[in-house]
């Protein structure tokens, strides 16, 4: 495929907002997990909770789409100077031109919770929540939509933890269609009830915050997050980091686990490679989707085992910010491009004993070293597969 430029990205996690406060705590290897205080679950596992979105507000014209989740947004689009790229980008391209992609899984359910909590005498959500543009799976484009003034190609994808990925990977196919010259790519999700007693009634939730690939790892931590890339075309941004391949596959093994021998994963992987022209002893630093279950981290360490050498690193950063679920491709797709551009490669924190499956590419505390290409991986329920693959400009 021809590269496509990333020429803006911003990220907000458990560990702060914006990316100056990312790169903050994975050198500092300190994590953004705290015990539970959400919601109608305060006592179940650790979470990756963000600061501030219950004081955020959304400006008085979209107060109609007011919820938990897109408060997230909007706080996340204020970092790094984000809005003030997209604006530029849209006066040079046009607003019909520039597309906008965003993953989620749960986009504004907590509000739809809340409403059936609620309910009054006659069945009906409450005045207050009787607002049509936040019950819907389309919430998330629809208000960043409306908050950036565009007019292009809008899609929502939600393919479970893989979606803030995939994002990536229709982008660039829209870019190359001539269909866009420009996308705005990201992803959001915030806690809520059904994602946590969700997770727990499938037993995925550790008591304790998550360890990635240790041999005792005993379930996953939920976070949230907010995320939003820009890709334009190589011209319109020559140095910056780039998007050189990605790949997608669907193993469609189990509704909640991955296949056994990472077949899926694998495949997309194959195709993340072959778009990029490249191959497995090119690649510097691979971000795991790492979740700390069993069923993934087996795989996931097997895969990374057999196809890469023992020089390339390796780690699960979701330690810092637990998983991010619809947010989680986003999330690690910006670190994966820190790490290209800081050279340095964070390390797989939470972990006392690692699993005897992990290979000598793992990173278990974080290093300085020059990363020229790097690799993010999302597997998401269902068999749905993602991987990106990043490089520095030439």
């Amino acid at each position: 495929m021809t590269p496509v430029a990333v020429s803006a990205i911003t990220v907000s996690t458990a560990l702060g907002g914006g990316l100056a406060a990312q790169r903050e705590a994975l050198r500092q290897g300190r994590s953004g997990l705290r015990r539970n205080d959400f919601g109608s679950a305060p006592r179940l596992g650790w979470i990756g909770r963000v600061e501030g979105v219950e004081t955020t507000t959304l400006p008085p014209a979209l107060a109609d789409q007011e919820c938990r989740n897109n408060r997230l947004a909007w706080l996340g689009l204020q970092q790094d100077g984000f809005l003030d790229r997209v604006y530029a980008a849209r006066e040079r391209h046009g607003a019909r031109r520039l597309a906008l992609l965003l993953g989620t899984s749960t986009a504004s359910i907590g509000a739809t919770e809340e409403a059936y909590r609620r309910l009054d005498s006659d069945g009906r959500f409450p005045a207050d929540l009787r607002r049509p543009a936040v019950h819907t799976p389309h919430s998330l484009a629809a208000f960043v939509a409306a908050v950036l003034a565009l007019e292009g190609p809008s899609l929502t994808v939600s393919t479970a933890c893989s979606s803030s990925a995939k994002v990536f990977a229709s982008a660039a196919r829209l870019l190359a269609l001539d269909l866009a010259d420009a996308a705005v790519v990201g992803g959001v999700d915030s806690l809520c009830d059904n994602v946590l007693f969700g997770f727990n009634a499938l037993e995925l939730i550790s008591p304790a915050a998550c360890r990635p690939f240790d041999a005792d790892r005993d379930g996953i931590s939920i976070g949230e997050a907010a995320g939003f890339a820009l890709l334009e075309r190589i011209d319109a941004a020559p140095r910056a980091p780039r998007l050189l391949g990605y790949g997608e596959a669907s193993d469609a093994w189990h509704m909640s686990a991955p296949h056994p021998d990472g077949h899926g994963a694998e495949r997309a992987l194959d195709a993340a490679m072959a778009r990029a022209g490249l191959d497995a002893t090119q690649v510097d630093y691979v971000n795991l989707h790492g979740t700390a279950s069993r069923a993934n981290d087996e795989m996931e360490a097997a895969l990374l085992a057999r196809r890469f050498p023992a020089t390339t690193r390796a780690s699960s950063t979701k330690g810092f910010t637990g998983h991010t679920l619809g947010a989680a491709g986003i999330v690690e797709a910006a670190i994966a491009l820190q790490a290209i551009e800081q050279g340095f490669v964070p390390g797989n924190i939470g972990t006392s004993t690692p699993d005897p499956a992990c290979g000598a590419q793992f990173a278990w505390q974080g290093e300085e070293r020059l990363v020229d290409v790097a690799l993010s991986h999302s597997f998401g329920f269902g068999g749905n597969n993602a991987c990106l693959l990043f490089g520095r400009a030439p």
